[in-house]
């Protein structure tokens, strides 16, 4: 498992939509699982969950990200990403690059943007 945390500045719908397209063309066999969005009654407080997966070549299985965006009624944007499922053993996590891979991927979309 492989975790970045950092602070966004902007506006939380641009992000998501850069967010999903980088993922979605920054691999072939990468796709969007899943995803939620919740908002407070006034608006200000908004959270976004989205769930990629994709084809680790390296570790020949799949992998997936999962990115949270929590925008704070300052406007701040906390984002989350953990990426996980990468490693082959049965017991103890070995071959974790594909993980790795993936959020070094998420994390150049960020620095793009």
């Amino acid at each position: 498992m492989a975790k970045l945390e950092t602070i966004l500045q902007g506006s939380l719908d641009q992000w998501i939509e850069e967010i999903e397209a980088g993922v979605l063309q920054g691999s072939v066999s990468a796709s969007l699982e899943d995803g939620s969005d919740f908002r407070s009654a006034d608006g200000r407080i908004r959270c976004c969950v989205r769930v990629f997966e994709r084809y680790s070549m390296m570790g020949r299985n799949r992998v997936s990200l999962n990115v949270t965006l929590f925008q704070d009624a300052d406007g701040l944007i906390h984002c989350s990403a953990i990426s996980s499922g990468g490693s082959q053993g049965a017991f103890y996590k070995l071959n974790t690059l594909g993980e790795e891979s993936f959020l070094d991927r998420f994390q150049e979309i960020l620095e793009k943007s």
